[in-house]
């Protein structure tokens, strides 16, 4: 039987120049990080499947799940996010850490989703959390390195808008217009597909959970705001909510640091997981050609308590691969990189009598910590050049006869195109 060479559908395999791109973006996400004093953690890849049906919401926690039987019949889940994984593992050590716990991870996932532009079944997330922190200074410093993240990448100013709202804020709206608490989780749920659901289904979704009229029309209306002078004049009952009393000064704060011309409220942001109890947020692209959600985060201190311990204070963020390298492409923010020429060398045998030579050449440079690739086979000086210039190499060294008698090396920096005789202290440097 003749075996497929694909991947599995909604994977993908990264050769070297997609694996470049990603461990650009990755580098950028853990350099962000680490300035910021987190440090590196991993969780397994499958979980007890009861992890995620808890509080990860009906897609997540349900049919996106992809699951596996074990030999005993028990059934996991290949992880479909990290937060349930690492507030586990911050319960299990909570009591007897110094705190505030500040964690960031680089992992894969997997969610069986029907893939799409900016969607695959195995995809890539940085995630990174605050545990043991209640008060908005947290939930500020998670904002902070969203916002760094992304001029990270050095984008144009207006290219991304970073979009912030508060479960509180919601809640209070459904408190105000009579829905019930015990339906407060699948109202937010119905909003948080508003746009993907006709006005019927969601009408009729509404009035399931006992939503009269005059609250669907409520929450049509909030749901369409796009600023915080129309919140206040359809909602003035929401005035002194917490939740826009905190909005108001992430807001203040992030606008005295730098930030303000990338950030605004936004009351239709809802973030679908269950277990978001605080501020949440979402980072839009803005180009017209890739108008999407790139990532988002929030507070979740409640989520804790699956695991029968009490509340731990926690906020994150989650921001994945496909999303940020859409964005990377959209505002052209990759062509340098993959115009750009690596420091690497190229060592190729032009002369067989010299093979020696350039194979200690080599051991010395890579020694001394230079990216050396040696030729494995006779190849003329042209041809050398020219499977430089493809794989992308700066550097080619030529050591033939005149060299040999000189003393010296050739060195041909592809990136300037200068071509110069050099010794091997030159070389070193």
């Amino acid at each position: 039987m003749k075996l497929a060479n694909k991947p599995y559908k909604g994977t993908a395999d990264w050769f070297p120049q997609e694996f470049t791109i990603r461990k650009y973006i990755f580098d950028v996400w853990r350099d962000v990080c680490t300035r910021f004093g987190y440090e590196e953690y991993l969780s397994p890849l499958v979980e007890p499947i009861e992890l995620f049906q808890a509080k990860s919401g009906e897609d997540l926690g349900g049919r996106e799940l992809m699951t596996i039987t074990d030999r005993a019949g028990r059934v996991v889940a290949i992880r479909p996010e990290m937060t349930p994984s690492v507030t586990r593992m911050v319960s299990q050590i909570y009591e007897t850490t110094t705190k505030p716990i500040r964690y960031f991870s680089i992992a894969n996932f997997m969610r069986a989703e029907k893939p799409q532009r900016g969607r695959n079944r195995e995809f890539w997330q940085l995630n990174y959390d605050i545990f043991g922190a209640e008060g908005i200074s947290a939930d500020l410093e998670i904002l902070q390195i969203a916002l760094e993240i992304m001029l990270s990448f050095e984008p144009p100013k207006g290219s991304f808008t970073l979009f912030l709202n508060h479960r509180k804020l919601i809640d209070e709206l459904l408190r105000s217009i009579k829905i019930e608490d015990d339906a407060v989780t699948e109202a937010i749920r119905i909003m948080d597909k508003w746009e993907k659901l006709t006005l019927p289904d969601l009408e009729e979704r509404l009035e399931k959970i006992g939503a009269d009229q005059n609250a669907i029309e409520k929450i049509g209306k909030f749901m369409e705001l796009t600023e915080m002078d129309g919140l206040l004049a359809e909602f003035p009952e929401l005035k002194d909510t917490i939740g826009l009393k905190d909005v108001n000064s992430l807001i203040i704060s992030l606008t005295k640091m730098g930030y303000g011309d990338w950030i605004k409220f936004q009351p239709n942001i809802i973030r679908g997981f269950d277990y978001y109890d605080g501020m949440v947020f979402e980072v839009f692209d803005n180009n017209p050609s890739n108008l999407r959600s790139l990532f988002g985060g929030g507070r979740y201190n409640g989520l804790s308590s699956i695991f029968g311990s009490e509340d731990i204070p926690a906020v994150g963020c989650a921001p994945g691969d496909e999303t940020i390298k859409l964005f990377l492409e959209s505002w052209g923010l990759l062509d340098q990189l993959e115009s750009s020429k690596t420091d690497k060398y190229y060592l190729p045998l032009i002369d067989e009598r010299y093979d020696t030579q350039c194979e200690l050449l080599a051991k010395s440079l890579r020694s001394e910590g230079k990216i050396v690739e040696r030729g494995l086979s006779l190849i003329k000086p042209g041809k050398a050049l020219s499977y430089a210039d493809k794989k992308r190499f700066r550097f080619v060294i030529l050591l033939g006869e005149e060299e040999i008698r000189s003393n010296t090396y050739t060195l041909k920096d592809l990136s300037t195109g200068e071509q110069k005789n050099i010794a091997y202290s030159e070389l070193q440097s």
